[in-house]
């Protein structure tokens, strides 16, 4: 990975200057005066590019990690709403059924005391015949009687 790579770059860096100084003692340990030393290595890459193109790399990923976060909050917020809506529009629905089931059980409750009220009258009025047409069936009857009283005393 990039962060390997840096590490071992820096690693790296160290190692080589560290040489380059013990080199350097020695050399003039031995010479005892001036010395000009020639490099002939090859050139290290530039240590503030690597680290300007990791930072631009991380900067990368962090955007995109960002961006996707984002768009899946969005979505979420999406499914929450249209599930919101989904239930608001359920009870909704639920509540008018409720006042219609309400209405239809005041209709029933007046239906069934108006035919309570028919019975009843309907009760009265059998009654009040039955008593009347028991009178006349009596007196009927007694007449009846007395005829087939008269019928047999011929």
């Amino acid at each position: 990975s990039l962060e390997s790579e840096l590490e071992s770059l820096k690693d790296e860096l160290i190692a080589l200057k560290r040489n380059h100084e013990e080199e350097m003692r020695q050399l003039q340990s031995q010479t005892g005066g001036d010395v000009s030393v020639e490099v002939n290595a090859a050139p290290g890459e530039d240590l503030t590019k690597t680290l300007n193109d990791l930072r631009n790399e991380y900067e990368e990923i962090i955007a995109r990690n960002r961006k996707e976060v984002e768009q899946w909050y969005e979505v979420k917020i999406q499914e929450v709403n249209q599930q919101v809506t989904s239930s608001s529009q359920d009870i909704q629905t639920s509540s008018h059924q409720l006042t219609e089931l309400k209405r239809e059980m005041q209709n029933l409750e007046i239906e069934l005391q108006a035919q309570l009220s028919t019975k009843s009258s309907l009760e009265n009025s059998l009654a009040e015949t039955e008593s009347r047409y028991g009178c006349l069936l009596q007196q009927i009857q007694g007449q009846i009687n007395c005829v087939e009283e008269e019928l047999a005393s011929i």
